[in-house]
């Protein structure tokens, strides 16, 4: 069996507002094995994106374990956190905001190397900007163009190379592709794809979009409303969808064919608020299968065949 290189544990994360305690990721716990992707999905404001940035301590997590490569990173202090850092990084979503608008590519990319001490000389550092330029696939005619003067496939393809500078294991895709035409979509997947044969590297990938992390994912975890629905490996999950929620959203991805169009699966109801949520499954207002215990008791997360987990009372329990 592979080695596990990152090992989250009941990791949650809560925010105060001024309504109560908003649940952005409530009891997340997953595993991903050296060189593999998992696949985060779920609609807008599951906690997917939070998840990815607690990882990286973007923000610091309310409480949980994040275990990488046998240390915890929760408990390092500032200046062991930064050693670490160099090799656990970030694309993030929009190409754009992304990048300092008065940075060149040059200094954009070699900027990681400069903070952490990677060559002596700024020629050194060059060197290395126009290997990873050539890497992701950056003319070398953009060294000295800021990002206003580039279009989204181009930014983005800047922000990989800036995240490849201190040569990480572990990237987090925080829905790298959603802001870009479908044409570069491809083009940025099939980038990160290469990479991580050629280098290994392990990521979590983030989307919205069910069809991308079919094609990109080993393993997918789907996510709503900051708890884990349903978690298996990508062909698996597409084939025996266990969880409604699973289901729908499986049901709303387009098909290119007007004969074998899946029924699709219209929720209903209310959604549940993130602040301070009642008990019981967070998705039982839209569920089509919503029993009284689902409106009372917190579904327990159970294995219910190898490799394939389930938050539901469907599975696991008596319905009553």
């Amino acid at each position: 069996m592979s080695e596990i290189l990152l090992d989250v544990k009941h990791l949650v994360k809560y925010f105060k507002n001024k309504k109560g305690t908003l649940h952005a990721v409530d009891d997340v716990s997953f595993s991903i094995q050296r060189g593999r992707t998992l696949g985060i999905v779920g609609e807008s404001g599951c906690g997917k994106s939070t998840t990815g940035r607690c990882i990286l301590r973007l923000q610091e997590p309310t409480s949980g374990q994040i275990i990488f490569e046998g240390k915890d990173i929760l408990a390092l202090k500032r200046n062991e956190l930064r050693k670490v850092r160099e090799e656990m990084q970030i694309i993030f979503q929009d190409p754009f905001s992304s990048l300092n608008p008065r940075k060149t590519v040059s200094e954009l990319i070699g900027e990681p190397m400069r903070l952490h001490g990677r060559y002596h000389s700024s020629q050194e550092r060059d060197v290395k900007v126009l290997r990873l330029m050539d890497i992701v696939g950056l003319a070398p005619r953009f060294v000295n163009s800021y990002p206003h003067e580039l279009d989204g496939g181009r930014r983005q393809r800047i922000g990989i190379a800036r995240a490849l500078a201190l040569e990480p294991k572990f990237i987090v895709c925080d829905e790298p592709v959603s802001a870009l035409d479908v044409s570069i979509q491809a083009q940025i997947l099939n980038l990160l794809k290469d990479l991580q044969t050629t280098m290994g590297l392990t990521y979590i990938f983030i989307t919205h979009d069910l069809s991308v992390v079919n094609y990109f994912s080993d393993d997918i975890l789907v996510m709503y409303l900051g708890k884990m629905m349903e978690k298996a490996p990508s062909e698996k999950l597409f084939e025996n969808p266990l969880h409604p929620y699973t289901k729908a959203l499986l049901s709303a991805i387009p098909v290119p064919s007007i004969h074998n169009r899946p029924e699709r699966i219209l929720l209903q109801g209310e959604i549940t608020s993130p602040v301070n949520p009642p008990p019981g499954c967070r998705f039982a207002p839209r569920c089509p299968h919503c029993m009284e215990c689902c409106l009372q008791e917190t579904p327990a997360y159970v294995e219910v065949e190898t490799d394939h987990f389930v938050a539901c009372h469907l599975y696991g329990r008596d319905p009553k």
